[in-house]
């Protein structure tokens, strides 16, 4: 399912203009990014799940094929973690 297949079924569900759903989806996505990438805030959404940032440590790698080691930089990164509600039911219980 797509960004336009959402905003599509919305529309049918509620009978409200296309145009206005989809604004209302892009400021949705645009407050969850802007929570996590400058506030590092995590989004929770309860009953479906949480948008969280995670953070990685600066590691060493190797680059096998040039028989060389290279340092990572550490870095946080999004994640979602579906809340155990939501789980249960796409495990059927």
């Amino acid at each position: 399912m797509t960004k336009a297949d959402i905003i599509e079924e919305i529309v049918e569900s509620t009978g409200i203009a296309k145009k206005d759903v989809s604004a209302t989806v892009e400021a949705f996505m645009e407050v969850i990014k802007t929570s996590l990438l400058e506030k590092k805030e995590n989004v929770y959404l309860r009953g479906f799940g949480s948008f969280i940032v995670k953070h990685r440590a600066e590691k060493t790698a190797r680059n096998i094929s040039k028989n060389t080691t290279i340092v990572i930089k550490a870095h946080d990164f999004p994640s979602f973690k579906p809340a155990k509600s939501f789980v249960s039911k796409m495990k059927g219980e």
